[in-house]
């Protein structure tokens, strides 16, 4: 069986050429996973519905975007301008992240080729991210009642603030936060399970970190995991302040995707964040996530 991957051209929007986010990257990434032979198609998400979106956002937020009426102030809080190919992005990636763990509670495993934006809270956007896929999805799968107990893994440099805000009262949902301390956001929103590491650590040091915490996390039982791949951490990231190499990613893959596989508990994985200053490196290290659950089926 070949690992089930979603993507769509809508997550390419159309932004200004002088915005910071790498846009091109998901498109990109999809060439690469073609070319790699990671993939030999992909499956194509419908835009995500106001329904299940207003499970983890308020309909107000929500109908801002659709109708493109959210404040100045807001847009540039998110980091994009609300304009139709954002909208329709926005609501096509979550989408995709729903297809991709509605195909990892079907196939044990399966990946999206966007998603992970861990910033958006329930009443707002911010740091790139509109709508928060992850807990969306997680909102979904537990409406359905496909899962009960889930698992965010969220290993972005950035500490997934939106994510831990959506489910602060929420028994059901854990969420795990490894990340670098002195990042964005200033002001973090605590999770169930937040590790902060220093600048510059690297691959031995966060290495260690990651596993220690993982036997943390072994002592619970879940029934799903949604795991954030986040290469932000590398050492030449542009937005992250940590070391971390290539091949230091690649056994952080690993690790997570191992160790919540042979426990048979099933895995979503979404991009996360990825800045790099080397555009080829960055649709490489992304594609880590995807060859590693590859490798495993």
């Amino acid at each position: 069986m070949k690992l089930p991957v979603v993507n769509h051209q809508d997550y390419v929007a159309k932004i200004n050429d002088d915005n910071k986010f790498p846009i091109r990257k998901f498109g990109e990434l999809a060439n690469y996973l073609m070319n790699q032979k990671v993939v030999d198609k992909f499956y194509k998400p419908d835009f995500c519905s106001e329904e299940t979106l207003s499970r983890a956002h308020s309909l107000d937020y929500i109908k801002s975007i659709k109708k493109k009426t959210l404040d100045t102030k807001s847009q540039k809080k998110i980091g994009f301008p609300i304009n139709d190919s954002v909208v329709n992005r926005s609501f096509r990636a979550t989408g995709g992240t729903v297809l991709a763990s509605k195909l990892a509670v079907d196939h044990r495993i399966a990946c999206n080729t966007a998603g992970g934006s861990h910033h958006a809270s329930y009443n707002e956007g911010a740091g790139y991210c509109v709508f928060n896929d992850v807990a969306v999805a997680a909102k979904y799968l537990q409406s359905k009642g496909y899962v009960k107990n889930i698992l965010v893994v969220d290993l972005d440099v950035h500490q997934g603030n939106g994510t831990s805000e959506i489910f602060k009262n929420d028994r059901t949902v854990f969420t795990f936060s490894m990340h670098c301390k002195s990042n964005y956001p200033a002001k973090k929103t605590n999770g169930d399970l937040d590790v902060g590491l220093e600048d510059d650590a690297e691959d031995e040091e966060y290495l260690n970190k990651l596993k220690e915490n993982i036997l943390l996390l072994n002592k619970e039982n879940y029934d799903f995991v949604f795991y954030v791949a986040g290469v932000d951490i590398h050492l030449n990231d542009r937005l992250g302040k940590l070391k971390v190499s290539e091949e230091g990613i690649k056994k952080r893959d690993e690790m997570i995707i191992n160790n919540f596989f042979e426990k048979n508990i099933p895995i979503c994985g979404v991009l996360g964040g990825g800045y790099n200053k080397d555009f080829e490196t960055l649709v490489r290290l992304h594609a880590i996530l995807h060859k590693t659950c590859a490798s495993i089926i």
